[in-house]
């Protein structure tokens, strides 16, 4: 069935919305994108206050406070979602699908490139996915990725902490990293930040790398 529009990537910001109803948004496009009724998409939106966990999250690792956790089919470890947290979900009809750490590595040039307009250095740590400020104060994670291919379609994907909420990350061990602390830009910039303000050059730097590992 060919393709309904000839876009290589659509963007679609969503505002704040629930991790469920998203989810279940997730998963419709991407049968149709990897039917190829649909063109590659990257939702981007906030969601309330949630924490997610990962197929090889460990039970040391989730909340101790009570807090619910909902189990997903992503890659990687806990984390949190909450409103200052910029994700974003590509649902990228792949190239080569078997090729995962390279779309990975994609998604962090994205990110790597959008925290650069505003002064931020992040950077790649080796054996460590997601985006990283890395100083003499020593190593803070600024955005986390978490990925899952299926049909040779993207599904989740990212999140960058402009201006949430850090205390929420004490209560787990974030991606199951205990050694390492976890900052947004708001706290490296020491101002102001709004979604509002970073949304728009996420947009160009992600169209930018998503195109480039889209079938």
């Amino acid at each position: 069935m060919p393709v309904i529009d000839s876009a290589p990537l659509a963007l679609k910001r969503s505002g704040l919305v629930e991790y469920e109803e998203a989810l279940a948004i997730q998963r419709k496009l991407h049968l149709e994108i990897a039917q190829q009724q649909r063109p590659n998409t990257l939702i981007l939106l906030e969601h309330p206050s949630i924490y997610t966990a990962g197929k090889r999250t460990l039970a040391e690792e989730r909340p101790l406070n009570g807090a619910r956790v909902l189990d997903v089919d992503r890659g990687g470890k806990i984390t949190w979602h909450g409103p200052g947290q910029l994700v974003g979900y590509p649902i990228v009809r792949l190239k080569n699908p078997h090729e995962l750490v390279g779309f990975v590595r994609e998604i962090e040039s994205g990110i790597i490139a959008a925290c650069a307009e505003f002064g931020i250095t992040g950077v790649r740590v080796s054996g460590r996915s997601g985006v990283w400020i890395v100083d003499d104060r020593g190593e803070r994670k600024i955005a986390a990725i978490g990925i899952r291919v299926a049909s040779g379609t993207s599904m989740h994907g990212f999140a960058i902490n402009v201006n949430p909420d850090l205390a929420a990350f004490d209560a787990i061990v974030p991606c199951g990293i205990s050694d390492a602390a976890v900052t947004s830009m708001a706290r490296e910039l020491n101002r102001e930040i709004t979604i509002d303000e970073i949304m728009p050059v996420v947009e160009k730097h992600m169209y930018e790398a998503l195109t480039k590992v889209g079938a």
